[in-house]
């Protein structure tokens, strides 16, 4: 038989006549994969000698070919999942054969935990049990059902009530508006990571432009290579994954690039300090300080505008407006490297103690940039 796991891969597995190993009584043994299987010739109805892996995984050694009555069969991977009937493909270069279909009920769960993290479409409160919840009660079966959650479907539900219902509603509605770089992250495209999908919003600028792309198009980017522009064309081939893309989008969720955010990015000394303003911030805007050397970064409001959320983390430190406004972050001269973002795109990179403009504009005259940083006041105009 072959099992498939939270991230697609198939595992063949060995289905044994009961046996004692190490104490324990074992009836199922992993196989690893088709290149294992192939390399020690092992075929159903074979006679195996079986051990524990690490003294916990039960895993066949060996086969005893002198016990062979030509009977046995060669075994075959599935060309398609035996779980939901997508696809199964195998990367040049990687010995795991992989179901690709978003939804493939092995990977709901995992598939819907990376879709909400923080990183990918960051829905505040859906954690891993509620997802395992709303799954069980058959309210979601996919990422895009999530949108379709209304008040009266969740009260009813284990530690809800109306107040926690309207609030975990609210937070998935209001990551409708993400940047187009959560999204692609959130589809958990093998290979494609948070940089990886920052760079294909940026090229493509639509979600369409991007499924549309061919490995040679996509292999013509720098950032992109084989693997990753094999990935990407095979997810979008197989059809569980544009009915999951034609829901978001019937749903709201914006398939689109947007504009950069702030209107003006200004840097400045201040003592000890450099500090960073961002003016112009659009409702819900995020701003998130990365340092590299994990000093302690310090974000405020200025003019009380700014309904602000802060999360903070080792080297991270990311503050949500609620409207126009400005956000001030101020970072010790003397660190080793920062770098401010704006909805997931770099607008200023420190390297100590030189400063770098990684935002679109227009420098005001007499700013440079690789200048000190205790030397330089400058403003980006949009």
């Amino acid at each position: 038989v072959v099992n498939v796991g939270r991230t697609g891969v198939l595992t063949p597995l060995a289905i044994l006549e009961p046996v004692e190993v190490a104490g324990s009584t074992v009836s199922r043994a992993t196989l690893h994969n088709e290149d294992y299987i192939r390399e020690k010739d092992i075929r159903i109805g074979d006679t195996v000698v079986v051990r524990k892996a690490g003294d916990v995984i039960p895993e066949v050694v060996r086969v005893l070919p002198e016990r062979r009555t030509g009977a046995e069969r060669v075994f075959v991977m599935p060309t398609r999942c035996p779980e939901c009937g997508a696809d199964v493909v195998r990367l040049e270069g990687e010995v795991a054969a992989r179901c690709v279909g978003a939804a493939c009920p092995a990977q709901l769960r995992e598939g819907i935990i990376h879709f909400a993290s923080r990183n990918a479409m960051n829905i505040e409160g859906l954690g891993p049990q509620i997802i395992a919840q709303l799954i069980e009660a058959g309210l979601i079966h996919d990422a895009a059902d999530l949108y379709r959650l209304r008040e009266e479907d969740l009260v009813d539900l284990e530690r809800f009530g109306p107040k926690s219902a309207a609030n975990l509603v609210r937070a998935i509605a209001a990551t409708r508006e993400n940047e187009l770089a959560r999204l692609i992250f959130a589809l958990g495209i093998r290979h494609v990571g948070e940089n990886v999908a920052r760079v294909l919003a940026e090229h493509f600028r639509s979600m369409d432009a991007l499924a549309a792309a061919s490995e040679e198009e996509l292999l013509a980017i720098p950032a992109i290579g084989p693997k990753i522009a094999a990935s990407i064309v095979s997810y979008f081939r197989e059809e569980q994954n544009r009915r999951l893309l034609a829901k978001l989008r019937a749903a709201g969720v914006r398939m689109e690039e947007g504009e950069a955010t702030p209107a003006g990015v200004s840097i400045e000394p201040a003592g000890g300090r450099v500090r960073v303003v961002l003016s112009g911030l659009a409702p819900e805007a995020r701003v998130r300080v990365r340092v590299v050397d994990g000093a302690r970064a310090a974000v405020r409001v200025a003019d009380g505008a700014v309904r602000a959320r802060f999360r903070t983390g080792p080297g991270r430190i990311e503050v949500v407006g609620g409207g126009p406004g400005t956000v001030e972050v101020e970072l010790p001269r003397a660190l080793l490297e920062a770098t401010v973002e704006v909805d997931g795109r770099p607008y200023v990179h420190l390297r100590a103690g030189s400063l770098e403009v990684a935002a679109p504009g227009e420098l005001e005259p007499g700013a440079a940039t690789g200048a000190p940083a205790d030397e330089v006041t400058f403003r980006i105009r949009r």
